[in-house]
């Protein structure tokens, strides 16, 4: 898709004479604060100039030569990786202060900016990262994602809002995308017209979110036309600008004014708002240039190919055999009717090395490769030949990337937890990492239907409250000492365009979740029917509390003196201590 080169020198300038007034202490530190975070960057729980910094990669799309750019800049700035969010981005921690505008203008040179990716702004525009590739979409949302980032980007409504706000794309009702928790989930959907023909447009969720108080989100109207639907995006914005809580930054989010007028109201405010805005210099109605440039038909089913029931899930399943043909079969996705097929590269805790950033670049260019970074965290390679798919594997192997069912049980989902997060209260890094051993040692990381997520305090921003298994961090208090521990809560699903948030089973200590996921995810693979999903077995089976009596006995602290382990926390070498900062971007 061909992009417009986005002018990002006034910000970078503005940076320079920002940073310079503060570091002379001519700049006060709140303002400062907001200025940075409107800019991507974000204080680390180490504290002085440490920083962490949030690169945009709208609906996940990356070039070759941003791929080869993240790389310079963890090798430059950071500290030799990145890392892959559940929204799409990608990190770099460890930056000091003093050297973002360098960073930045790196960034700039190749199309990237970390413009408004934190901070009381409109966030990065997530979308399904199989858009444009997926055999059962309605319209590929990929332009259409594209083409919200660059009307938002700089957007004067988009500033300085009550609290964040976030977009989200699915090309059909399956919602690979997950909009059914954000401020704006668009899911392209169609309408049969009177005389049998179809219309392909989208239908608009909005006001849900996940935190400590997830909300499901709730429709607009049944259709939105194509060309209403930025202006249907603007409205929601607006209103949200005007009507959110500024008072109360832990009420200000959608969902809390949603909960206050309710949503007949909520829905009046936003069509009022939208009737009227054509009459706003920034009324972006009509189809989006970019749009109408790339055109927006869906990918289609390959005629050669099996039947699926439209809204069936694009489901990556493991295989016996070689180890290309486990990975051909857990990490390939085929049916596009053009004939090209789409392939998931592997990133652990979605880390990526400098040195794997440069391979997947070159990777990229070799292959004339389309890539979006995926929101469990991995990369997908689109428009692949299939004929380039073993040496894909090759290369991907080369650099530790082709582990076989990403996507699935082994692929565990984690938040930065306390390594750099101010708001976490335990290493969820660390207990991902401990899980995902678990499985590999009981035989059953290439589990499929599963999906393991897990944060390090209530904030959800490892999604766990959509997760198959979920897990919370907490602290726990035993004999009067501090011990990390997790809530665990089973059987999130979002899919279909609706939403069914996790239920809590039990709490445990830290040092027991492993042991804990084996057991449900052994049960699972033994007593689920073909074809059944887990929400489906954890209801045959009883529910999350059925379920939490069998796993009860876990839930037991022995004397420290014992196992003084399960007073320590992963990737921690002394006693446990939560430790919370003031939050910037995240829960507050």
């Amino acid at each position: 898709m061909e992009k417009p080169t986005l002018d990002l020198d006034p910000d970078i300038a503005k940076f320079d004479l920002m940073l310079a007034d503060y570091l002379a202490g001519d700049m006060d530190e709140d303002a400062f604060r907001i200025f940075r975070l409107n800019n991507g960057v974000y204080g680390q729980r180490q504290g002085g100039h440490n920083q962490m910094v949030r690169v945009k990669a709208p609906y996940g799309s990356l070039t070759a030569d941003q791929l080869e750019m993240l790389g310079t800049v963890a090798d430059r700035y950071s500290r030799g990786w990145g890392h892959l969010t559940t929204r799409q981005n990608v990190q770099f921690h460890f930056v000091a202060l003093e050297e973002v505008p360098a960073l930045l203008r790196d960034f700039a040179a190749v199309g990237l900016t970390t413009r408004e990716a934190c901070g009381d702004t409109v966030r990065n525009v997530a979308g399904c990262h199989l858009a444009g590739a997926c055999p059962y979409e309605v319209l590929d949302i990929g332009p259409w994602a594209e083409a919200t980032f660059q009307h938002f980007l700089h957007h004067p409504y988009g500033q300085r809002l009550p609290r964040k706000f976030k977009i989200n794309f699915s090309g059909c009702a399956t919602d690979c995308g997950q909009a059914m928790f954000n401020d704006v989930g668009v899911v392209a959907v169609s309408r049969p017209l009177p005389d049998g023909t179809t219309e392909a447009g989208f239908r608009v969720f909005l006001a849900g979110g996940l935190g400590a108080n997830p909300h499901p989100a709730q429709a607009l109207e049944p259709f939105t036309a194509r060309e209403d639907l930025l202006a249907t995006v603007e409205a929601v914005l607006r209103t949200f600008d005007h009507f959110g809580n500024r008072d109360n930054k832990l009420r200000a989010r959608l969902k809390w004014l949603l909960d206050e007028i309710g949503i007949d109201e909520l829905r009046r405010r936003i069509l009022r708002e939208r009737a009227t805005l054509v009459a706003s210099s920034s009324w972006p109605g009509g189809i989006p240039p970019i749009v109408e440039a790339n055109g927006d038909a869906p990918a289609g089913v390959d005629p050669a190919a099996t039947p699926t029931p439209v809204g069936t899930p694009v489901t990556l399943r493991s295989a016996p055999g070689t180890p290309y043909d486990r990975w051909h079969a857990a990490n390939v996705v085929v049916g596009v009717a053009r004939g090209t097929v789409s392939a998931v590269a592997h990133s652990h805790l979605g880390d990526i090395r400098s040195d794997q950033f440069r391979e997947l670049a070159s990777i990229t260019r070799d292959l004339d490769a389309d890539v979006r970074v995926t929101n469990r965290q991995n990369l997908v390679f689109r428009d692949l030949d299939p004929g380039c798919l073993p040496d894909l594997h090759r290369r991907l192997a080369a650099i530790d990337m082709a582990s076989p069912g990403a996507e699935l049980a082994r692929d565990v989902v984690s938040c930065p937890g306390a390594d750099t997060c101010n708001l976490a209260v335990t290493q969820s890094r660390g207990l991902a990492d401990a899980i995902g051993t678990a499985l590999e040692d009981a035989g059953l990381a290439d589990v499929g239907g599963i999906r393991i997520n897990i944060s390090g305090c209530t904030n959800s921003c490892g999604q766990h409250h959509v997760a198959d298994i979920g897990f919370q961090g907490a602290e726990r208090r035993v004999s009067g000492r501090s011990a990390p521990g997790y809530q665990l809560l089973l059987g999130g699903h979002v899919g279909d365009t609706e939403i069914a948030f996790a239920q809590r089973a039990l709490r445990l200590p830290a040092k027991a979740c492993p042991e804990a996921v084996t057991r449900l995810v052994g049960r699972f693979a033994s007593e689920r029917t073909p074809g059944q999903g887990f929400s489906d077995w954890l209801a045959a089976a009883g529910g999350a509390k059925t379920l939490a009596v069998d796993l009860a006995d876990l839930d037991h602290w022995p004397d420290a003196e014992d196992r003084p382990d399960f007073y320590v926390d992963y990737d921690e070498t002394g006693p446990y201590v939560a430790e919370v900062g003031q939050g910037e971007c995240a829960g507050t």
